[in-house]
């Protein structure tokens, strides 16, 4: 049952980041993005997947329970990618500024 939650939990969280990559791809601005919260998320998966490779009993049953890895890989992947377009969408607000003056 726990590991049925764990997922639960991580395709919440998963469902949202594509509709964030894509507002962030869309907007062409990091404006309202915060580069502390992006980090913070992806020190979190990070931490999330090095405790299932810590986790003996997880590791012992991978063979069956590989999916819930899978989950934590994919939304890091999107977060990063999120993190990724911060810079880019960072640079091109910088682009806009300088244009402006």
């Amino acid at each position: 049952m726990a590991e049925i939650l764990e997922i639960i939990m991580i395709v919440s969280f998963g469902l949202s980041w594509p509709a964030n990559v894509m507002k962030s791809w869309r907007s062409r601005s990091a404006k309202g993005k915060s580069l502390t919260f992006l980090c913070l998320i992806l020190f979190g998966y990070v931490a999330g997947i090095a405790s299932k490779f810590m986790n003996t009993a997880y590791m012992a049953e991978f063979s069956r329970k590989w999916y819930v890895l899978v989950f934590y890989i994919l939304n890091f992947t999107m977060v990063f990618a999120d993190l990724l377009l911060y810079f880019r969408n960072k640079h091109l607000d910088r682009k806009v500024a300088e244009k402006s003056q």
